[in-house]
């Protein structure tokens, strides 16, 4: 299920930084980008790269969240004790799908 929702972050992200930089850089020219007031001096493939990487990390940091927020509260709130190591005490220790509280 990780490397599920991995790539349910990934791939998307790929796909929208590798628009917005075609976006980005149809409007702006790598060579005469200006970083705090002064021009990069890069070369254009560095700045498309590093351009595309940024890109992608903002993408995949909005998917990340949308994935984050999409659990529910049965997955949040869940014990993550087995119910064998529950104190002995607990009133759940019987149920695997108790919550804690």
């Amino acid at each position: 299920m990780r490397l599920q929702r991995l790539i349910w972050v990934l791939w998307p992200s790929f796909i929208a930084a590798g628009v917005a930089e075609a976006l980005f850089f149809t409007i702006f020219d790598p060579e005469e980008l200006p970083f705090f007031g002064t021009i990069v001096g890069a070369s254009r493939i560095t700045t498309y790269s590093v351009g595309f990487f940024l890109f992608w990390a903002f993408a995949a940091f909005s998917s990340s969240l949308t994935c984050f927020f999409q659990r529910g509260s049965a997955e949040l709130n869940r014990c993550p004790l087995p119910p064998t190591a529950r104190p002995l005490g607990c009133p759940k220790r019987s149920d695997e799908n108790a919550s804690c509280r």
